[in-house]
């Protein structure tokens, strides 16, 4: 299967995400680039390195200079991007899909990912049959090895992150980066702020030892090390290091949904400004009543983080995410940023001497229940949703109805979010309340029904 979106492309490598298609999707993008080098970097995935000599083969016949950072987070592709005179990225990674799965994610020289309109164009581009013209003037390829230290650099300096109180405070902390893409990073960031850092899982061989999504389903050994090790936090990421899980002193995982929240709280106590947030639809409501206690607002975007970028953009936003753990900071690049993300929290952590189980349990909270419905395809695309939405409307009449990214039923105190994914050919459902057992009934009396 291969899956085309917003996210770019991502198939299975021994059936569906061959070396034609990767050299069309590069020659399309080459196209929608600006004009300069292309910062490239991967995951750790086994079939990472083909790929890449297959990319960066394209890259240099089509005449353009790469500038390759070898396996490095996502985020650190878009600051490198960002940061320089490039004129695009590419990462050669399938995110949180299973390690027989690879993609490519490609880069705007702004630094963000490529707008909706361009993913169209470019796959337009390959299904007509994308005329390629080989250069007279060979691209080069040119390493970076510092890449990360130069990403590490910018968020030791981030204007509100007091570095010195953090490094004071010594945490003990576990990172789990399932031998993936953060393996060398998130540990290098974590020892830069004064961290004594207990990895597990941390060699870059693309072994996925567990599940690869930062869910508490997936975190038993890290927090089994965080209880052994007495630590005073532990973080994961997903493969490509742009989402952040946490989990507390006593190895409880507080729930990807807030680590956006535990940042956003940092942010404020540190700027003390009345600012607008932005997240998805489907992110949690407690963003919203912490905004709310501090005179901040929050302002939601479709979901997929090119999305939630652009509103971030359109409103001047400084700091926005989503509720799958990534944190978005304009400060640092327009884009999620596992090392962002663990800089924030450890921002907060060290503006109080209470653990972090007393922490969360001050900020506001609420039981979110996620599930989804498996779509029957072969297509690149998944079926049209329409009678499950249908359906959906039909069941809950008495709710306000949001139709900017599916469906998204809400009430007074709880909410159910339906909507195709981006990524796979699946209906995600998601539905929050005051009690776990209020969202399960709602996603129940859906899949109940359908």
């Amino acid at each position: 299967m291969l899956i085309r979106s917003i996210s770019g492309i991502r198939g299975i490598t021994d059936t569906h995400l061959t070396e034609q298609i990767v050299r069309d999707h590069v020659a399309a993008a080459h196209k929608i680039f600006d004009e300069g080098a292309i910062v490239v970097g991967r995951d750790s995935r086994p079939s990472g390195a083909i790929l890449t000599n297959i990319l960066i083969d394209e890259l240099v016949k089509l005449g353009r200079s790469v500038i390759f950072c070898d396996i490095v987070p996502t985020p650190t592709v878009q600051f490198m991007v960002e940061q320089t005179d490039a004129g695009g990225g590419i990462i050669i990674t399938a995110s949180h899909n299973p390690e027989e799965w690879n993609g490519l994610k490609f880069v705007r020289a702004d630094g963000t990912f490529f707008l909706p309109d361009e993913n169209k164009r470019m796959f337009d581009m390959v299904d007509k049959g994308i005329q390629k013209t080989v250069s007279d003037n060979r691209g080069i390829v040119m390493e970076d090895k510092n890449a990360i230290q130069k990403h590490i650099i910018k968020n030791v300096s981030l204007s509100f992150i007091d570095a010195k109180s953090i490094r004071e405070r010594n945490f003990k902390v576990v990172i789990d980066a399932i031998n993936c893409a953060g393996s060398t990073a998130v540990p290098a960031m974590l020892e830069a702020l004064g961290c004594e850092v207990i990895p597990i899982n941390c060699e870059p061989t693309g072994d996925f030892v567990h599940g690869t999504e930062p869910l508490p389903k997936n975190l038993t050994e890290l927090c089994e090390t965080v209880i052994s090790e007495k630590a005073d936090i532990g973080f994961a990421v997903d493969p490509d290091a742009d989402r952040l899980a946490v989990v507390n002193e006593k190895g409880e995982p507080i729930g990807e949904e807030y680590t956006l929240v535990l940042a956003t709280e940092g942010y404020i106590n540190s700027t003390r400004s009345k600012e607008t947030f932005v997240t998805n639809l489907s992110t949690t409501m407690a963003l919203d009543k912490l905004a709310e206690k501090h005179g901040c607002k929050v302002e939601r975007s479709a979901v997929g983080e090119i999305n939630v970028v652009q509103k971030m953009i359109e409103i001047n936003s400084k700091l926005g995410g989503e509720g799958n753990g990534g944190v978005i900071l304009k400060e640092a690049h327009l884009g999620r940023d596992s090392l962002v993300g663990v800089t924030m929290v450890l921002n907060r952590l060290s503006q109080s001497e209470e653990p972090l189980s007393k922490i969360m349990g001050s900020v506001p909270h609420f039981e979110i229940v996620k599930d989804k419905i498996e779509l029957k395809s072969q297509n690149v695309c998944a079926p049209d949703p329409t009678a499950i939405f249908d359906k959906a409307k039909s069941l809950f009449e008495d709710a306000v109805v949001n139709n900017v990214d599916g469906l998204k039923f809400i009430w007074e105190d709880k909410w159910l979010h339906l909507r195709g994914s981006n990524t796979e050919p699946i209906i995600r459902i998601y539905a929050e309340a005051q009690t776990k057992q209020v969202a399960l009934e709602l996603v129940q009396l859906l899949k109940s029904n359908l």
